[in-house]
């Protein structure tokens, strides 16, 4: 298949790359003219501009949006609305609020034109090992682009089989899924991030203890110096929180034990407060994911151990770099 991408960076140069590799043609467009003809070197189709971009595609279109969430992205999808026709696809696959995906959806709808938002999890790993995607909007648009979404996911792998999933059919299996009406990908990817915060700050806060056992104040029968790039390495051997996030403390500790090369200035790109308002909404109660969200707050007044280690996974899975310096 085809398909049309806008913005190249970390996750949407490394997109389309995959969907090369997997056969298909895709065609390119960034602000960023170097990056278009990295990847125009490399296979796919460079484009000028969206009007350049549109007039190179052949009806019906799939063009996949891949910017920060905000006002880049509304201008942009705002844009493809005037440019596109009766159906044509526009794909917000970045970290939009779900309530942004559904006015948006109504307005193209208006136009005849189908939007799909697609919460892409996976970051700089996601060209080797896949993306796992949440998938929201117009059906009918979703069958069409299912071999686009199928190159991209991770496939069912040697994951084993979940028990009692025997009878049913979904392409849950393979790492990505159909959620719903427009907004409910970039919903659950939402919650999925917010998730991503309590699960990160646990890590932070355990590893903090065991580092910090070691200080004087503790009398020193009971004081040890704990080796934290051995023992995150030993939890990934059959232990009950093993995870991916645990696999990237491991790799942030072995490359640099103190965590010298991070001051702890832990960002949040906006997930983990939507996730808090829904919670809010709905009157649930959210203590750890709140607690996650406020510890990133203070991380940007005060430095520990735990917020360096927070800061390294994010580097790790995602490429982020920290945004302030002390």
């Amino acid at each position: 298949m085809q398909l049309g991408m806008i913005g190249l960076g970390r996750m949407g140069g490394n997109i389309v790359r995959r969907l090369m590799r997997g056969g298909h043609q895709c065609v390119v467009y960034d602000t960023n003219a170097k990056s278009v003809e990295q990847l125009a070197g490399e296979g796919a189709t460079g484009s000028r501009d969206m009007a350049h971009m549109v007039s190179q595609m052949p009806k019906p279109r799939a063009i996949w949006v891949m910017l920060p969430a905000g006002a880049i992205t509304e201008a942009t999808v705002s844009q493809l609305g005037e440019l596109l026709e009766p159906g044509d696809t526009i794909i917000d696959g970045g970290n939009s609020n779900y309530q942004d995906d559904v006015r948006r959806a109504q307005t193209m709808a208006a136009k005849g034109i189908r939007y799909i938002d697609v919460g892409t999890s996976g970051g700089v790993w996601g060209l080797e090992r896949g993306y796992c995607m949440m998938i929201g909007g117009d059906k009918a648009a979703f069958d069409h682009l299912d071999p686009i979404f199928k190159t991209l996911a991770p496939g069912v792998g040697t994951i084993e089989k979940t028990r009692g999933r025997e009878n049913r059919q979904s392409t849950a299996e393979e790492g990505y899924l159909y959620t719903g009406p427009a907004g409910s990908g970039h919903f659950v990817k939402m919650v999925h991030n917010g998730i991503e915060y309590g699960l990160m700050q646990a890590y932070a806060e355990g590893l903090d203890i065991l580092k910090g056992v070691a200080q004087e104040s503790i009398p020193a029968e009971r004081r040890y110096t704990l080796d934290l790039a051995d023992i995150t390495e030993l939890w990934r051997r059959g232990s009950v929180v093993s995870s991916w996030l645990l696999d990237l403390s491991a790799i942030s500790l072995a490359e640099d034990p103190e965590l010298a090369s991070y001051s702890g200035y832990v960002d949040d790109s906006g997930e983990g407060r939507w996730t808090i308002q829904a919670a809010i909404e709905e009157a649930v109660p959210a203590d750890v994911l709140t607690a996650a969200l406020y510890t990133r707050f203070r991380s940007r007044k005060e430095h520990t151990f735990a917020e360096k280690l927070l800061s390294a996974m994010r580097k790790q899975f995602g490429g982020h770099q920290e945004g302030g310096k002390k």
